[in-house]
């Protein structure tokens, strides 16, 4: 049997330069992306982990209304505004993001539930929300689509809980920006995976 796994992994990486030209259907990516948090496993069955999927004027809107204002707000510098809005304009040319959060009203219910574990709920939290991300990027880049992965968590939050009517006991932990692979990245350097993962027998 072929494992194609580590395959997909491969394939994974931080693409930048996105634009709108997918080769899917909104469907597809919408099943991807909730069949990724769906299976994704998480401490005690807890399923904290939350999306809200952005597509079209919305996606749009995330970017140059919401995060590309708020950062201009706190950028008196012309040079380095000039860099944010090009970094943030590459975000907008995507065709959607994922925004990914964690349900804290759920991990204090597991804290007041098992007190004995109360300190390790949010690290789990944590967890959880970092592997339903890894899975929806991994789904993500299967159907042809490049995706990079941005925290303007908190600096956005309060205009997103705002503009989508999302419950504020989600916690905003990061933005899943996917589109058509208009240049692919190139590879990055790693370190020997022997000095990562050590084998003892």
């Amino acid at each position: 049997m072929k494992i194609n796994t580590i395959e997909n992994l491969k394939n994974r990486k931080s693409e930048y330069i996105l634009n709108k030209d997918v080769k899917v259907s909104e469907d597809e990516i919408i099943r991807v992306v909730e069949d990724s948090f769906y299976y994704s496993p998480s401490a005690f069955n807890s399923e904290s982990s939350k999306s809200v999927i952005l597509l079209g004027k919305e996606h749009d809107y995330l970017w140059e209304e919401i995060t590309l204002n708020v950062l201009k707000s706190m950028i008196s510098d012309e040079e380095q505004l000039k860099e944010v809005e090009e970094k943030i304009s590459g975000f907008k040319n995507a065709y959607g993001t994922v925004l990914v959060f964690e349900d804290i009203d759920i991990v204090k219910g597991l804290q007041e539930s098992f007190p004995s574990y109360s300190e390790n709920f949010p690290i789990w939290s944590e967890q959880a929300s970092g592997m339903a991300t890894i899975i929806a990027w991994t789904a993500l880049t299967e159907l042809g689509l490049g995706a990079n992965l941005q925290h303007y968590n908190p600096i956005i939050d309060e205009k997103v809980y705002e503009k989508w009517d999302i419950p504020r006991n989600w916690k905003l932990r990061s933005q899943l920006v996917f589109g058509n692979i208009f240049e692919k990245a190139g590879d990055k350097e790693k370190e020997d995976i022997k000095e990562r993962v050590l084998v003892r027998k």
